[in-house]
């Protein structure tokens, strides 16, 4: 049996990547998805479309998460289209790496406002649509938030910040039936890693010589634990930060 079927979820940040691949899989579980995207379209319509393909259902919608009224109207789009709304999760996201001295109020307030502020509106936003069975809510954070990494200070605080609000709401939504949980990927190959010009670095490399596993993790590997969290196997687990990296150690 499919573990979404019938379930509603929205997805930010899917046009790409990890986004992508969790709309795909959650989808092939039966979960009509509503596939966010800020910028890419195009890439959107591409997820929406193979869903389709395959028997799903999904719609692309619009919406910068870090801007209060396209948030109202991409969970406005969610209700009009399939009137409630069961698993939200919180993928996009973004990083920029520079040394410390370099970091602006520009690009603080930036990597905040989406990472951090983005989640908090959507997750507002999804308590309007939960249903007396509650919801499932994922927030993609990363392994810098155990580990962070030189270059990346503010990016690794965001990350730190999301893992914050996944413990504390998960206090917070006692006997609400809402669970919520952290998923913190390892390094992972993506449009953005090819890029960024990281896949096939040495950094790379370096990254792969810590991981137990020996190999970068692909979006599907982020996808299947997706998967789980929000599906009723996990059904008592909530305010865990899961680590899906390989196994990364040190750096």
């Amino acid at each position: 049996m499919s573990k979404l079927m019938n379930k509603v979820a929205l997805v930010t940040g899917a046009s790409k990547g990890i986004g992508a691949s969790i709309a795909t899989y959650f989808a092939a579980e039966g979960a009509k998805v509503v596939v966010n995207y800020a910028s890419s379209k195009a890439g959107a319509d591409q997820v929406v479309q193979a869903i389709t393909a395959s028997g799903g259902t999904a719609i692309a919608v619009q919406g910068d998460v870090s801007n209060p009224a396209d948030v109202k109207r991409l969970f406005e789009a969610t209700k009009e289209a399939f009137g409630r709304l069961d698993i939200l999760v919180n993928n996009a996201g973004i990083y920029i790496y520079e040394p410390i001295e370099q970091v602006s109020a520009e690009t603080f307030q930036q990597q905040f406002n989406i990472n951090v502020l983005g989640s908090i509106l959507t997750i507002q936003e999804s308590l309007k649509l939960f249903g007396e069975e509650g919801g499932s809510i994922l927030n993609i954070s990363s392994g810098a938030s155990r580990m962070p990494i030189p270059m990346g200070s503010v990016y690794s605080a965001t990350k730190t910040a999301l893992d914050a609000l996944t413990i504390a709401l998960s206090k917070e939504f006692a006997g609400r039936k809402i669970r919520i949980n952290s998923i913190l990927p390892g390094s992972v190959e993506t449009e953005g890693t090819h890029a960024a010009g990281f896949s096939g670095s040495d950094f790379e490399k370096n990254l792969i010589a810590h991981t137990p596993l020996g190999r970068i993790g692909q979006p599907e590997d982020i996808a299947r634990v997706a998967v789980f969290l929000a599906s009723d196997d996990a059904a008592w687990i909530t305010g865990e930060k899961i680590s899906v990296s390989g196994g990364i150690y040190g750096l």
